[in-house]
C-alpha cells in the first residue's frame, strides 16, 4: 500500500511539473496569434510586455524636464566592440522570452542588424541594412508589414510580428554603415514577452521557420480572413426614433458573444454623424464594461469608414461585425441608443458559443473619451525646460486609467485636427502596474500604429488601420487604431495609457480616443 501511494504522488508530481514545464516556442506562439478565445483568460504561463525603443534619452523623469524631447533617433542602451566593429545595443534581455512585435523605420538603410540568442558570439540573424524585409525570413505582410511609404533602398520600414523566441538571452545590435550615415535618423520600437524562469522556451533557429512554413502561412491567411462562420442566436431588428434606445438580452450559464453583429440604416440622412452618435452600451452578468459610439468601437472613428482587422470590420458604413469573444457566467445586455435628430434602421445580431469561466476568465471592456480643443504644442519645447507651470508646455493626454488585474489590447485615436499640419509628433508611454517610468515609451504617434514618417493615407492591417485621413496636410478628420495579441499587456493592479501633444506647428484637436482590454471581475 505504501509503495503505491508513493508511485501515485511520484505521478502527480511528474504531471505537475510537466505542467510547469509547458514550453514557449514559435509554434505555440503561432496558434496563439489565430486563437480569439486566448485573450479572454489571463495569460498563463504568465508573463510581462516591455518595450525597447530609440525615444530620446534627455526623458528621464515624468513631467520634468527633458520629458518631451523628441530627439527619438539614433538612441541605443550602449555601444560594444565586436571584432574590430561598433555595434550599438537595441535591445538586451533575459529570458525565457520572445520578440513579439519590431517596428523600425529609417531614411537610408545601409548597415547591419545582428540578432544574438542565448549569449551566443555568433549572430543567428544578420540583416544587411536597417530593414527586416531584408532578414530573410519570406514572411507576408501579416506578419511582416512594410509601411505605405517603403522604399526598400531609402525612406521607410516595416513591421515585424512573428515571434522570436529566446531560451536565455536576447541582443540585438545595429552597426552603421560609415560615419555619414550615423548623421541620419533611425528609429525602432521591440516589444518583447519576458516569462518565469520555470518556463521551458525553445529558442528560434532558420530550421524551425523551414519546419514551420505551413503553420506560418496558415497563420498568414487566417489574420486576413478571420472566420465569421458563427451561427446566429439572438437577435432583434428595430426602427429607433431620436432618443430610443432598444436592448437584447442574453441570457445562459457560462457563454461568450463570439460574434456581434450591427446594421444601421439612416434613411439616406447624416452618414457623417450616424456612426458617431448612435451608442453602444454592453452589461456583463449585471456590470456596464463597454460603453462607445460605434463608429469608435469597432475602429472607424468620426463617419463610419470602413474597416478590415483581426477582430472587427465595417463595411458600406452598414455592416459592423466585432470578434472581440465576451465572456459571462449568467448574463449579457446590448443596449443601442439613437442620439442623432432622425430615425434609424438597426439590425442587431450575436452569436454565442460555450465558455468555461475559470479562476482565469475575464470580461471585454472598451470605452471612449472624448474632449474638444486639446492643446497641441510644438515639437520644439526647450528640454531644458522644466514644464511644470508652462501652459504653453506639452502634455502627455490620457486615454485610461484602469484598476485590477487584466490585459490591454489597444485602442482607437480619432482626432479633428484644427491645424494645418501634422498633429502627431507626440509619443505613446503605456504604464504598468504604478510604475514610474513607462514600460513602453514610444517615438511618434503614427509608429505606435505600424507606420512611419507622417502619412496621411488609408491603410489596413490585421492589427494596425488607418480608416480616415481628410486632407494630406493632415488637417480634419483622422483616425488610427491598433489592436493587439502577443504584444497584449498583462497588469496585475493598474494600467495607464498617455499619448505626448506634439505636432509640427501648435494648435488644437478634438479627441476621441477608445480602449480596448479584458479585466478580472
Amino acid at each position: 500500500m505504501t509503495k503505491i501511494f508513493l508511485l501515485i504522488c511520484a505521478t502527480i508530481g511528474l504531471v505537475h511539473y510537466g505542467h510547469c514545464q509547458e514550453v514557449v516556442n514559435m509554434a505555440r506562439l503561432l496558434k496563439e496569434m489565430r486563437a480569439i478565445e486566448k485573450v479572454a483568460r489571463y495569460p498563463e504561463p504568465a508573463y510581462t510586455l516591455k518595450q525597447v525603443s530609440s525615444y530620446d534619452r534627455r526623458s528621464t523623469v515624468r513631467n520634468g524636464a527633458g520629458w518631451f524631447a523628441n530627439g527619438d533617433f539614433n538612441q541605443f542602451i550602449r555601444q560594444e566592440e565586436q571584432e574590430g566593429r561598433v555595434e550599438h545595443v537595441m535591445m538586451d534581455a533575459d529570458g525565457p522570452g520572445a520578440i513579439v512585435r519590431f517596428w523600425l523605420t529609417c531614411l537610408e538603410k545601409p548597415g547591419t542588424m545582428r540578432f544574438y540568442f542565448d549569449h551566443k558570439k555568433e549572430p543567428t540573424i544578420t540583416v544587411p541594412g536597417f530593414d527586416l524585409l531584408k532578414a530573410g525570413l519570406d514572411l507576408g505582410p501579416a506578419l511582416l508589414n512594410p509601411h505605405t511609404n517603403y522604399d526598400p533602398q531609402g525612406k521607410g520600414g516595416n513591421t515585424l510580428y512573428l515571434p522570436l523566441v529566446y531560451a536565455k538571452h536576447c541582443k540585438v545590435t545595429w552597426e552603421f554603415a560609415d560615419s555619414a550615415s550615423k548623421e541620419k535618423p533611425h528609429y525602432y520600437q521591440i516589444n518583447y514577452r519576458t516569462y518565469p524562469k520555470k518556463v521551458k522556451a525553445e529558442t528560434f533557429s532558420f530550421e524551425q521557420l523551414q519546419q514551420l512554413k505551413k503553420e506560418i502561412d496558415n497563420t498568414e491567411s487566417t489574420l486576413w480572413h478571420p472566420s465569421v462562420n458563427f451561427s446566429v442566436t439572438d437577435s432583434i431588428s428595430k426602427r429607433l426614433n431620436p432618443s430610443e434606445e432598444c436592448e437584447l438580452d442574453v441570457r445562459d450559464v457560462n457563454k461568450a458573444i463570439r460574434l456581434l453583429k450591427i446594421q444601421l440604416g439612416d434613411l439616406n440622412r447624416d452618414q457623417e454623424a450616424l456612426w458617431r452618435k448612435v451608442m453602444l452600451k454592453i452589461s456583463f452578468d449585471g456590470k456596464e464594461t463597454v460603453l462607445c459610439p460605434l463608429g469608435d468601437f469597432i475602429g472607424s472613428g468620426y463617419g463610419g469608414n470602413d474597416i478590415a482587422s483581426w477582430y472587427r470590420t465595417l463595411a458600406d458604413k452598414k455592416t459592423l461585425i466585432s470578434r472581440w469573444l465576451m465572456p459571462f457566467r449568467k448574463s449579457a445586455a446590448i443596449r443601442i441608443i439613437n442620439n442623432n435628430d432622425f430615425p434609424v434602421e438597426l439590425k442587431l445580431s450575436v452569436a454565442t458559443d460555450d465558455f468555461e469561466w475559470d479562476e482565469r476568465a475575464m470580461y471585454f471592456h472598451a470605452y471612449t473619451k472624448m474632449e474638444e480643443q486639446v492643446w497641441d504644442a510644438k515639437w520644439d519645447y526647450d528640454p531644458e525646460k522644466n514644464p511644470k507651470g508652462d501652459n504653453r508646455a506639452p502634455i502627455d493626454w490620457n486615454f485610461i486609467d484602469v484598476k485590477g488585474k487584466g490585459v490591454y489590447l489597444g485602442n482607437t485615436l480619432a482626432t479633428l485636427n484644427h491645424m494645418h499640419s501634422w498633429y502627431g509628433e507626440g509619443d505613446a508611454k503605456a504604464y504598468v502596474d504604478g510604475e514610474d517610468f513607462p514600460s513602453e515609451f514610444g517615438t511618434g504617434l503614427e509608429d505606435y500604429y505600424n507606420t512611419s514618417w507622417a502619412p496621411v493615407v488609408i491603410y489596413q492591417t490585421p492589427f494596425a488601420n488607418a480608416t480616415r485621413v481628410d486632407h494630406t496636410s493632415s488637417t480634419g478628420h483622422n483616425t488610427f487604431t491598433r489592436t493587439r495579441i502577443l504584444d497584449a499587456i498583462p497588469f496585475r493592479k493598474q494600467f495607464s495609457y498617455d499619448m505626448e501633444m506634439l505636432s509640427w506647428d501648435s494648435g488644437y484637436v478634438d479627441i476621441a480616443a477608445t480602449t480596448y482590454w479584458y479585466a478580472k471581475p
